[in-house]
């Protein structure tokens, strides 16, 4: 099974059963076949993204909590050498933050040309939990879709591509997880209490990501939502999803600006 992007203007139900893995995914030393083997393609395309030097990939997962967002990057982008992978973890503003427009932290994090830049939330919570939570009133979060959508394309138009990614999770799923977090000291440190105030939002958020794939799906930056109830099939759709977009990018080995031979001969 490929992901196909949500077609711009469109949306996705959000239904619990869409959260379950596809059933044609393979499963078991299959499954981990194909994870090696685009681990290695994917090494091999960021490397060379890097050796170019001439644009970026910008990857934005969003989630609900507990959605697997951190898993996600353990599992999948560890692929990626250090040297040009670029993690960011968007949480709460500090005042400085809060001091600028909303988007003013975000681009500073835009991953430099010749790296994987890796979002866990983004400025997409600035029309998610601000809007649920009612921390901006109505008008403001609204004109957010469009500043979203420019500064989108302004990244585009200047050489990084987006793939934007929603990890989609069943509401037992997530009880699931949250019950495991707390049954292992060594999990605890990830379980936040205000996590159940926003369990008590669910279809308030499941609103406003519908309201995102739909204003915010274009067609330089498509939202995918990927089945994120089990682990490895998410896993292996997000090595999928990403591969298949460094190779769209198709980046190349710059040539030398030397003469090869000469150089050889110099070696001796």
């Amino acid at each position: 099974m490929s992901l196909h992007a949500l077609e711009p203007g469109k949306t996705a139900p959000l239904h619990d059963r869409d959260a379950a893995p596809p059933k044609d995914l393979p499963a078991g030393e299959e499954l981990e076949q194909e994870m090696a083997e685009l681990a290695g393609r994917m090494d091999e395309l960021a490397t060379a993204l890097y050796a170019e030097g001439r644009r970026s990939l910008l990857v934005v997962i969003q989630a609900r909590d507990a959605g697997g967002k951190d898993g996600t990057v353990r599992k999948v982008f560890r692929a990626v050498s250090p040297q040009f992978l670029q993690v960011t973890e968007f949480g709460r503003p500090t005042a400085e933050e809060l001091s600028h427009d909303f988007l003013w932290r975000v681009h500073s994090k835009v991953p430099p040309y010749g790296h994987v830049g890796v979002f866990t939330r983004s400025h997409y919570e600035d029309v998610l939990v601000v809007r649920v939570r009612e921390l901006a009133a109505e008008r403001v979060w609204k004109a957010r879709y469009e500043q979203i959508n420019d500064f989108e394309k302004m990244l585009t138009q200047n050489g990084v591509t987006l793939l934007k990614l929603f990890l989609h999770v069943s509401r037992e799923e997530q009880t699931r997880r949250y019950r495991k977090r707390l049954a292992k000291p060594e999990k605890m440190w990830k379980f936040d209490p205000g996590d159940l105030d926003d369990t008590a939002h669910w279809d308030g958020y499941t609103e406003a990501y519908r309201d995102v794939f739909e204003k915010c799906g274009t067609e330089h930056a498509p939202w995918y939502v990927v089945p994120a109830d089990d682990k490895d099939a998410r896993n292996l759709l997000v090595a999928r999803l990403t591969v298949k977009t460094l190779e769209r990018m198709d980046p190349q080995y710059p040539a030398p600006e030397f003469d090869v031979e000469e150089m050889l001969k110099r070696i001796g």
